[in-house]
């Protein structure tokens, strides 16, 4: 079982909840933070100290307010502490249900766990530390696991990508055909940048193209 956790949460209120599921555990040292920067700040130096902890356990999203702060995100928080500390176990607790940015957090920062917050979100905690204290196991919440799954005939690409930044400079579906016919970029038809705006949007449940674009940003993916 985990020695030394760190928490990155924003509302005392959920704060509470995972201290006492680590109490319930067993787990006496545990600290936490309501910024992205403090937490980092205190992985960075238990390392340093050789004291390092052994779960980190973050929110994705954080209010911002008046101070100013260069973590924005618990994304940007598991990507930083992954790098400085490759061994950590990472469990990110949030109420995101966006598939892709889920399946990101699994590829690109290998989180150990994702729970979702909701009815069952205490015990699933639970049961997430214990899975993934002894092995290499991954946990995932049910209702999250058969997302991804539904949505796993649906990849990203780099054509993708292309319309989302053209949308994000500003230029019209029209004007992303025409791009594309003069640089030679297929598909470049009508229908084709159509159905995949569709998808785009369908896949962060955006309605918009402005929403898309926001999404997109958000998510780092532009």
């Amino acid at each position: 079982m985990f020695k030394k956790v760190i928490i990155a949460e924003d509302l005392d209120s959920i704060n509470f909840g995972i201290e006492q599921v680590l109490k319930d555990l067993g787990i006496e040292n545990f600290h936490y933070s309501k910024y992205c920067d403090d937490a980092f700040l205190k992985i960075r130096k238990a390392i340093q100290d050789n004291e390092p902890y052994d779960l980190l356990i973050s929110d994705l999203s954080f209010k911002a307010d008046h101070r100013e702060i260069k973590l924005t995100s618990g994304d940007e928080l598991v990507q930083k502490t992954r790098e400085i500390q490759p061994d950590i176990k990472i469990i990110t607790y949030s109420v995101e249900d966006k598939s892709y940015r889920i399946k990101s957090l699994f590829e690109n920062a290998a989180i150990n766990a994702f729970v979702l917050k909701g009815r069952n979100s205490i015990e699933e905690l639970k049961k997430a530390i214990g899975i993934i204290s002894d092995s290499d196991e991954k946990f995932i919440s049910p209702e999250i696991a058969s997302l991804l799954q539904e949505k796993n005939n649906f990849e990203i690409d780099d054509i993708d990508i292309k319309i989302l930044k053209y949308l994000s400079e500003g230029q019209s579906q029209d004007d992303i055909i025409e791009i594309f016919k003069n640089a030679d970029i297929k598909p470049n038809s009508k229908s084709a940048i159509e159905k995949r705006l569709s998808k785009l949007k369908d896949f962060f449940k955006a309605n918009n193209a402005v929403q898309l674009v926001f999404i997109a940003k958000d998510m780092g993916i532009i």
